[in-house]
C-alpha cells in the first residue's frame, strides 16, 4: 500500500467529514478495557534508514542465525532470488482470482503451467489450481473419493501427519462420515498390509496414506494400491515433502495424489501460506474441487487459455458443486511454478539427491554415539529420520540450543509407544559442519552424562 503523510489538519478535517470529534470515537465499539491508551513502544521519527536498521535488529530475535533440524511438514529449501523478483510484478500481485478469464490470460497461463508441472511430477493425468495445504487437500482428496465411489468411509493410515489427520476428521465428523486408523509396522514404519487387508470394507471409499510418510518412510504404494483396489476403494497418496519426487517414484498406481508444494519456493512464514495440490487420473476429473485451467485456440489459431472446470459454489448450484474453495492460492502457486522452472527435471533431481545424502550422513554420525537408534530403519526413507535417544530429548535439546542448534521434534505427544524418539530432518541449507556440530553436542552430553 503506498504511504500516504497525513497532516493535523487533514486529519481533523476527514473526522469532521464523517461526524467524529476524535480518532478515538472510532474504536468506541471495542470495549475500554482492550484499547492502548498509550502510543506504541517504537521509536518515533526516525530517519529510513535508521528504521531499517530498527527493523533489521529486531529481525535477530527471530533466531536466524540457528541451524534447524525441524521438518514434519514444514521444510526449509533454498529459495533463488528470482521467486520474489517475479511474484511481486503489480500483474501478478495485484491479481484476484480470474473471473473474467478473457483478460487475464498471463494469470491463466501461470496457473496451466503449475498443473502441467504438478501431472507431470505426481504422475496424474490432471491436476487443479492448487489448495489451501497439505491438510485440506487431502480431506478433500477423500470426500472427492466418497463422492466417485458412492461410499462414505475412509481407511487412513496412523503415519500420516498427525495434524494432517485432525484436519481430515474436522471435515468428516461434522459429516457424520466415519473414518478409521491402520497403524504400521514397528520395524519399518511401513503401513501394516496385513492390518489394511482387514480394515477395508465393502464401505470403504478411499485409503489415504502418505508417502514418505510422517517418519520419513517411502511407502509401499504398489503393495498398498493392490489392496485397496481389490475391494473397490481409491487410493489416495499424501505428499508432504514435494522434493523427494526428485528420487522416489512418483505413485503412478494411486486414484488421487493430494501433495503440499510449499518446498518449491514457498518461504516459511509463522505457518503459511502454503500451497495444497490435489491431481488425479482424468476419469475422477469431473469430481475435482477447486478450478482447472485449459488450453485452447481461438477462431483465428491464437494459443489461449480458459477455465476449463470450476464445479464451484459460485459457478453452478449450490448442491452440485465441489468445494466451497474460494480465493484461489495463485499468487502461492506461481512461486512454486517459478521455482520448478528455474531448477528443471535434472535440477529438481539433483537437489533430491542432494538431501538424501544429507540425511544418510546426519543419521549415520547421530546414531553412532552411545544409546542413539535409528528406528524404523528396515525400510527406504528420504530426508526425515527417527532417532531414538538413551536421555530425554528435552535434557539433549537444551544443549543444543546453547549451541544455536534445534534438534529434532518430540514423537511422544502423539506416538507415546515409540518412547524418546524424535524426527529430524536434513535438507540441502544444513552444512555438513553444522551437523558435525550436533553429533558433537549429543556426544559430549552422554559422556557427562
Amino acid at each position: 500500500m503506498r504511504y500516504l503523510p497525513k497532516s493535523p489538519a487533514e486529519r481533523e478535517q476527514m473526522l469532521k467529514e464523517i461526524g467524529a470529534a476524535a480518532i478515538d470515537d472510532l474504536f468506541s465499539i471495542i470495549p475500554a478495557e482492550y484499547r492502548l491508551n498509550r502510543d506504541l513502544d517504537v521509536p518515533r521519527q526516525q530517519a529510513e534508514s535508521e528504521i531499517i536498521d530498527y527493523f533489521k535488529a529486531a529481525g535477530h530475535k527471530n533466531a536466524t542465525d540457528y541451524t534447524s533440524f525441524l521438518g514434519a511438514g514444514a521444510y526449509r529449501h533454498y529459495r533463488p532470488v528470482i521467486i520474489d523478483s517475479l511474484v511481486q510484478r503489480g500483474e501478478f500481485l495485484t491479481s484476484y482470482t480470474p473471473y473474467q478469464a478473457e483478460i487475464t490470460q498471463g494469470t491463466l497461463q501461470a496457473i496451466f503451467e503449475f498443473q502441467t508441472m504438478i501431472a507431470e511430477l505426481t504422475g496424474m493425468d490432471v491436476a487443479n489450481a492448487s489448495m489451501y495445504d497439505g491438510s485440506t487437500g487431502a480431506a478433500e482428496a477423500i470426500l472427492m473419493a466418497m463422492r466417485v465411489t458412492g461410499r462414505h468411509k475412509a481407511v487412513v493410515a496412523r503415519s500420516v501427519h498427525p495434524e494432517y489427520r485432525e484436519v481430515i476428521d474436522t471435515y468428516l465428523k461434522h459429516r457424520e462420515l466415519p473414518s478409521s486408523l491402520v497403524s504400521f509396522e514397528p520395524k519399518t514404519g511401513r503401513v501394516d498390509l496385513a492390518a489394511l487387508e482387514e480394515s477395508i470394507t465393502e464401505e470403504t471409499a478411499a485409503v489415504l496414506v502418505q508417502s514418505p510418510n510422517f517418519f520419513g518412510v517411502v511407502e509401499d504404494i504398489p503393495a498398498i494400491a493392490e489392496i485397496a483396489h481389490k475391494k473397490g476403494a481409491l487410493l489416495i497418496v499424501s505428499i508432504a515433502e514435494a522434493v523427494s519426487l526428485g528420487v522416489v517414484r512418483p505413485p503412478v498406481e494411486a486414484d488421487i495424489v493430494s501433495m503440499e508444494a510449499q518446498s518449491f519456493g514457498v518461504a516459511l512464514s509463522y505457518g503459511g501460506p502454503f500451497c495444497g495440490v490435489i491431481a488425479a487420473k482424468e476419469q475422477f476429473l469431473r469430481q475435482m474441487p477447486g478450478r482447472l485451467v485449459g488450453q485452447t485456440t481461438d477462431r483465428d489459431g491464437n494459443r489461449g487459455f480458459v477455465l476449463t472446470l470450476s464445479t464451484r459454489e459460485q459457478h453452478i448450484r449450490r448442491e452440485k458443486a465441489t468445494s466451497n474453495i474460494c480465493t484461489n492460492q495463485a499468487l502461492v502457486a506461481l512461486m512454486a511454478t517459478i521455482f520448478l522452472t528455474v531448477y528443471g527435471k535434472q535440477g529438481i533431481r539433483e537437489l533430491a539427491e542432494q538431501n538424501l545424502a544429507k540425511a544418510h550422513y546426519a543419521a549415520t554420525e547421530l546414531t553412532a554415539q552411545t544409546g542413539n537408534k535409528l528406528l524404523f530403519n528396515g525400510a527406504p526413507r528420504f530426508h526425515e529420520f527417527v532417532l531414538q535417544t538413551g536421555e530425554s530429548p528435552a535434557v539433549w535439546q537444551k544443549r543444543l540450543m546453547k549451541n544455536k542448534i534445534v534438534g529434532g521434534i518430540e514423537l511422544g505427544r502423539w506416538y507415546p509407544e515409540l518412547g524418546d524418539a524424535t524426527l529430524w530432518c536434513v535438507t540441502e541449507v544444513i552444512p555438513k559442519e553444522q551437523i558435525d556440530k550436533a553429533a558433537s553436542v549429543l556426544a559430549a552430553g552422554l559422556v557427562e552424562a
